[in-house]
């Protein structure tokens, strides 16, 4: 059996200065002879950390984030755009110069490269530099893993190196970071004397004060990336940086600040002042920033908690839209992290990440997939593009999905409402995963998905007798003396799912001692609160039409968990008891009053935890009557309110209510 769903039978990268040794006085074999020893321990092919950001702040409270106070303040590809042949160019007055990193930069593959250095009589430290710099961007094209061991044992890339390594004090200023952060872009080991060298070097001249803003800002990143020095030296940085006019940066040194604020967030408050600063400045450079440099500012904006920059996070957003298609999937998926925490979202954005979505959906990165699902269910966005294409992806490809992310992935279609054309065929795929992999799902996210299911009528009827199973419930308590409120009121409602909408269902119960009483509470809710400023208008109304207020009652808490926003009392001949009256009670009508929260952004479509409720009042016995916002807001008069909710509330002309 599939998946039942009653009443549809739908079973889901300045100064250069000419000097330097030549490359061949002396015979290749010669130089290579003397340095292949001391070059062999020099790269290492570990392999790139993943980063990930976490948070801590009051933002994410809401969104039920799990990450606590850990705090990880670096995330993913650490370096601004390498490739800067015109600032290279610029600074080399000599004709030849100019002409090498031309040539250089038409070159596509390292063995290129060499075999171009190879042909010149001698290479200056800035051409070696150079060289390195194309090495490193070339090999990056594949993907950010160590050089192929024939290009380590190639004599001219060793000779490069050593040319390097020899005299670092010798070095230009910009040659020195430029090759520092090329070679920590190929992994060289951190340990090595060549990068020892020029670490030492780098922070010799940093401590003198030598160094102009855009060598800081390289250095910074490199040694990040390199995990070296800790705060300490990056603290230099930034106090060098912080007496820089920031109208001398440029777009890419700007985001490399953040970043380096970013990799010093503990000390987050003495730089407020400062960063009140950038913060107001980067305003005029957001047209110029590319995709890559967009999601790394928000990235840095998301770990600093600038929350009150909001005004750069607008307009970050207004230009995020035009490169929607030009992301890769780790930068989409920290635009949209990044959106999420600050809690911005607009139709243009969603309206450009339906149209990449909707393309190439079947090739996106799984955690692209669930962040695009996470940002839809957060910001209760019903786009039925994305929704649709990403239904048709797990279909044809579940098998890519990890338990966590099948999880996120199908959860917003239960809160959203909503089933796909396919939904028949997500749901049977979905139940077929679960019946062969069901031991690999933590409890806690399997009770979350099959929770969600049942919220659009889904219900796992063929799961539930496990999850009630006591052994399940032991798992999913864990070490816990008792499980945390918003499983139990997850287990209640599936619970109560199996009594009125699965009657044929006869497993196991779930135990008293796991159920709650009430779906409403102040941390974790099944319910959408009333809204207070809605109820207000709504009360006026009823007291006009019933005559007084004793003939109906506000947030009654019925025995089934459920809150009724305002509950009216019958006897059997229809006429309105007083809510104080508890017998002779004919028929009970649950008004619903239902705010903007209780539905999809801008759009008139229940959330699924609103439409189980209201049908399963109707299950119940209750007469329920939706009392939505949009048509409250449409009434013009008193008057009219009170003849709205005549009509709403009784089918005769006229209205009785009982005397005390």
């Amino acid at each position: 059996m599939a998946l039942i769903t009653l009443r549809k039978n739908l079973y889901r990268l300045s100064d250069f200065r000419m000097h330097g040794a030549a490359l061949k006085s002396q015979p290749l074999n010669h130089v290579h002879k003397v340095v292949k020893e001391r070059l062999c321990p020099w790269f290492c092919s570990r392999q790139p950390e993943p980063f990930r950001i976490r948070f801590h702040h009051a933002h994410c409270k809401k969104f039920n984030s799990k990450n606590g106070n850990d705090l990880h303040p670096l995330s993913g590809p650490v370096f601004s755009q390498i490739s800067d042949w015109v600032r290279l160019e610029q600074n080399v007055k000599n004709g030849e110069s100019q002409t090498f990193y031309k040539r250089l930069s038409n070159l596509t593959s390292s063995e290129e490269v060499l075999s171009f250095i190879s042909t010149m009589e001698t290479l200056p430290d800035t051409m070696a530099a150079g060289a390195l710099q194309r090495i490193c961007e070339v090999e990056k094209k594949d993907g950010d893993q160590g050089l192929p061991k024939e290009i380590l044992e190639n004599s001219i890339f060793q000779a490069l190196c050593f040319q390097l390594e020899k005299e670092p004090s010798q070095l230009s200023n910009t040659t020195l970071v430029t090759a520092l952060q090329a070679l920590i872009l190929l992994h060289v080991d951190p340990q090595s004397s060549l990068l020892l060298n020029l670490v030492a070097e780098c922070q010799n001249r940093l401590k003198k004060g030598g160094l102009e803003v855009r060598n800081l800002c390289i250095l910074g990143e490199s040694l990040i990336r390199l995990h070296s020095s800790g705060c300490v030296t990056l603290e230099l940085i930034i106090n060098q940086l912080q007496g820089e006019k920031l109208e001398t940066f440029t777009p890419e040194d700007i985001v490399a600040l953040y970043r380096i604020l970013q990799a010093c967030a503990e000390k987050v408050d003495e730089h407020q002042t400062f960063l009140n600063k950038i913060n107001n400045f980067s305003l005029s450079i957001v047209s110029n920033l590319s995709p890559k440099l967009i999601s790394q500012m928000l990235t840095a904006l998301v770990v600093l908690d600038q929350s009150q920059a909001f005004p750069l996070i607008i307009k970050l957003g207004r230009y995020v839209v035009r490169h929607v298609p030009h992301f890769t999937n780790e930068e989409l998926r920290r635009v949209l992290e990044a959106f999420m925490y600050f809690g911005y979202h607009d139709r243009f954005f969603t309206k450009a990440l339906e149209n990449r979505v909707a393309a190439v959906c079947l090739t996106l990165h799984p955690e692209v997939v669930c962040g695009v699902m996470e940002y839809c269910g957060r910001k209760r966005i019903l786009s039925k593009p994305i929704l649709n294409a990403v239904a048709d992806t797990f279909v044809c490809q579940s098998e890519k999905f990890s338990p966590s992310q099948i999880s996120a992935l199908m959860e917003p279609f239960g809160k959203l409402n909503y089933l796909p054309p396919n939904a028949s065929a997500l749901f049977r795929k979905l139940e077929n995963v679960l019946f062969t992999h069901f031991d690999y799902f933590p409890p806690e996210t399997l009770l979350k998905l099959l929770h969600s299911c049942s919220l659009n009528e889904c219900h796992p009827v063929n799961f539930m007798s496990k999850i009630f199973n006591p052994f399940f419930l032991q798992r999913l308590q864990g070490e816990e003396s008792r499980l945390d409120r918003l499983s139990r009121a997850r287990l209640t409602q599936l619970f109560l799912t199996s009594v009125l909408e699965c009657p044929f269902y006869k497993g196991p119960k779930l135990l008293r001692k796991y159920q709650v009483k009430s779906f409403v509470t102040p941390c974790c809710s099944l319910e959408t609160p009333m809204d207070s400023q809605l109820y207000k208008s709504v009360k006026i109304g009823l007291i006009d039409l019933l005559g007084a207020r004793l003939y109906f009652a506000p947030k009654v808490l019925t025995p089934y968990c459920y809150t009724v926003d305002v509950e009216i009392k019958l006897d059997e001949e229809g006429f309105v008891l007083p809510f104080t009256v508890n017998e002779d009670i004919h028929e009970r009508i649950a008004l619903c009053i239902d705010g903007p929260k209780r539905f999809c952004s801008n759009s008139k479509h229940l959330l699924g935890q609103e439409a189980i409720k209201q049908r399963h009042l109707r299950l119940l016995g209750y007469q329920v009557v939706q009392i939505p916002y949009y048509e409250i807001g449409m009434l013009n008069s008193r008057r009219e309110l009170v003849e709205y909710l005549q009509r709403k509330l009784f089918s005769q002309n006229t209205v009785h209510w009982q005397e005390r």
